[in-house]
């Protein structure tokens, strides 16, 4: 049986499947060119607690990712359950923002796509295709590096300024993404670095940007009377699909 299939039929307790979601989005954020290695870092609230949080033990390769390498940490960044440690900056970030917005998946990447506009002067994210459309209005903005992520403050800074956003962009760093489940903060992800990889080539053909009106991005991100797969069930099913993508080609991250 499949790990989606599994995961349907409720054979899988909420803290296993946490950790069996986990695994997948690292082993998904190699496929789709995310990740640098064993860097960065992919959080989720361990389900039933506010105040432990599972990650991957710094070392290993996202590639590699399983759910039963997910070790439990506190804001302490002290390890738990499980075996590894925590990485500091993961500490540091990711703690303060998990308390202090109330996120239950904290992703934080250094994607290629998301840093070259984050390299940029003016950085915003322009809605100028429908995919944007849909950030409009939930990306906050970090526009002063401080340099690697070393205490908490760091981390209370960088919830502070992300506020009920969901979407954090750090210039000169990468991007922060939140999410209530692992499917939702990975589409978030993945679609972000589409839009950005779109808006950076239209820049570069030095031509204008056609902007969408506010009304435009109102209406597309209204959902319509007549909907039939409301965005929850759309993060979902997607994220089944791409796990039997993973099935096939990087079998696995359930273990």
């Amino acid at each position: 049986m499949s790990v989606h299939s599994l995961s349907a039929s409720r054979a899988v307790d909420p803290v296993t499947q946490a950790k069996i979601h986990l695994a997948a989005a690292h082993r998904l954020a190699v496929r789709d060119e995310l990740e640098e290695g064993i860097d960065n870092h992919f959080t989720v609230t361990v389900p039933g607690c506010d105040d432990r949080y599972l990650i991957l033990p710094f070392g290993l390769h996202w590639s590699e990712a399983r759910a039963s390498d997910m070790i439990v940490f506190d804001e302490s960044g002290t390890t738990l359950e499980g075996e590894g440690v925590v990485e500091l900056s993961a500490q540091c970030i990711h703690a303060p923002i998990h308390r202090i917005c109330g996120a239950r998946v904290v992703m934080h990447t250094h994607q290629t796509w998301a840093v070259a506009l984050n390299s940029l002067q003016d950085n915003r994210l322009l809605p100028v295709n429908q995919t944007a459309a849909f950030f409009h209005g939930h990306v906050a903005y970090d526009d002063t590096y401080t340099g690697t992520a070393e205490s908490l403050e760091e981390g209370e800074r960088l919830a502070m300024l992300l506020g009920d956003k969901h979407v954090l962009f750090m210039k000169n760093h990468g991007v922060l993404v939140t999410g209530d489940t692992v499917a939702q903060a990975y589409r978030r992800l993945y679609k972000l670095e589409r839009v950005c990889r779109t808006q950076v080539l239209a820049m570069g053909t030095g031509r204008p940007l056609e902007v969408l009106s506010d009304e435009i991005v109102a209406r597309v991100q209204a959902p319509p009377d007549n909907e039939r797969h409301p965005r929850p069930e759309r993060e979902r099913l997607y994220f089944e699909a791409m796990m039997r993508v993973l099935d096939r080609e990087m079998p696995g991250y359930a273990d």
